[in-house]
């Protein structure tokens, strides 16, 4: 659910941007703050770059993020009115997201770009996130610098200003790394000495998101359900999906989580194992066996050895979750740690497969260790960035066993 600066000064409930708070807001003169900013005129695709657009985005992300509208006379900082900004093309709002991203270092990604209002009476909002990633610099040829805005004014930030803003920054990402260190500790510990190889995959919120309440058991139950829907998106029904090993129907309560446990019925089926958590503030974790799997009715692989499509279907629907939490709670970007543990008696060996028949490839690299994935992502991409970041996820685990591409989930186009 979206909520602006004009959802709070208005003192509207989270949800969408509506033509009626434009007018409200306007009938009630509100007046221009550290997070709103009227603006008259919109200005053209090919002038945004020269204009005061980067330099008021790259202000407001540094402030914590904002609103401006544009389509609006003011005077004294009070919205007085309503001017037309005419038809919002596919091409402006393309171009409106892209400076943001060339203009801007680093660059301010996920602006929010809504049109409203009626032909003669548009308007066009432009809702710009807080983000961890201050001081965002602006260049003007040889020259920089740093935004902000203070109160209803833009101005520009002092050296100890950016320092502080830099500290802000470093001691974010400690912070952050910490906080994934520790979900991926606890997701590993499910795992018993005598298990085959797993997989684990935590992912934390770089912000925190709109939601506030903790989730209803039939809540939990709707957003594992919708995972695995997402799951199916990327990885079809070829290969048992770690999620549908485990009880989703009855999740249970953590701490500040809910789990949705195993359901294997001895030690022939422990290859099937898995855990996979939602946490209220939007992390999601899964554990889950990827070696050992059957081979055959009767045979199964060493405890070892991982097949690649395993790999695969469980970076699925671990991106799965991180889908629906997302869109659950408003967020955008993740940290994602993702790694194997093992016992460590054999190398890890993570064999290619490959066409219906399931022919496996031996020829690819032991490892002695798996270095674990980290990298942050987006989550509220759109679907076919999204679905290229599962699709280089997946790939960045297999390559390290040298294998070269990923078997289960196609390129994206």
């Amino acid at each position: 659910m979206t909520f602006t600066a004009l959802h709070r000064y208005l003192g509207d409930a989270p949800g969408p941007l509506t033509d009626d708070m434009v007018d409200r807001a306007v009938a009630q003169g509100l007046r221009e703050t550290d997070d709103l900013d009227w603006k008259s005129e919109l200005p053209a695709p090919g002038d945004l770059a020269r204009s005061d657009f980067p330099k008021d985005v790259a202000a407001m992300a540094n402030s914590g993020g904002g609103t401006l509208v544009f389509g609006i006379t003011e005077s004294q900082k009070a919205a007085t009115g309503r001017t037309d900004t005419g038809k919002l093309s596919e091409r402006h709002e393309s171009a409106l997201r892209s400076v943001a991203v060339t203009a801007i270092s680093p660059p301010v990604f996920g602006l929010d770009v809504v049109q409203l209002g009626e032909p003669g009476n548009q308007c066009v909002v432009v809702v710009v996130p807080q983000s961890m990633d201050g001081p965002h610099l602006i260049y003007r040829g040889e020259y920089f610098g740093a935004p902000l805005r203070n109160d209803a004014d833009t101005v520009w930030m002092k050296e100890r200003q950016v320092e502080a803003m830099y500290r802000a920054r470093f001691d974010e990402r400690r912070r952050s790394a910490e906080v994934l260190d520790k979900l991926y500790a606890q997701a590993a510990a499910m795992r018993s000495a005598d298990s085959p190889a797993w997989i684990v995959a935590v992912a934390h919120p770089r912000l925190p998101g709109t939601g506030t309440k903790r989730p209803t058991n039939t809540a939990a139950r709707m957003a594992f359900d919708q995972a695995g829907k997402n799951a199916l998106v990327y990885v079809g029904r070829g290969s048992r999906h770690p999620l549908e090993n485990t009880d989703m129907n009855n999740p249970r309560p953590g701490l500040r989580r809910w789990t949705s446990r195993p359901m294997v019925d001895g030690d022939s089926r422990r290859w099937q194992e898995a855990w996979v958590s939602i946490h209220d503030d939007g992390s999601v974790s899964l554990a889950a066996a990827a070696g050992g799997h059957r081979r055959s009715r009767t045979e199964y692989h060493d405890d070892h050895v991982v097949e690649s499509r395993a790999v695969e279907v469980a970076i699925a629907d671990f991106m799965g979750l991180i889908r629906e939490s997302s869109d659950r709670l408003t967020l955008g970007e993740y940290e994602v740690k993702i790694g194997f543990e093992w016992d460590k008696k054999d190398r890890l060996e993570i064999w290619a497969t490959g066409g219906m028949s399931g022919s496996e490839s031996r020829g690819t690299i032991p490892l002695a260790q798996f270095t674990p994935i980290e990298v942050t992502l987006r989550a509220d991409a759109d679907a076919a960035d999204f679905y290229q970041q599962v699709h280089d996820l997946a790939l960045d685990c297999v390559n390290q066993a040298g294998i070269g591409h990923v078997q289960t989930i196609s390129p994206p186009s």
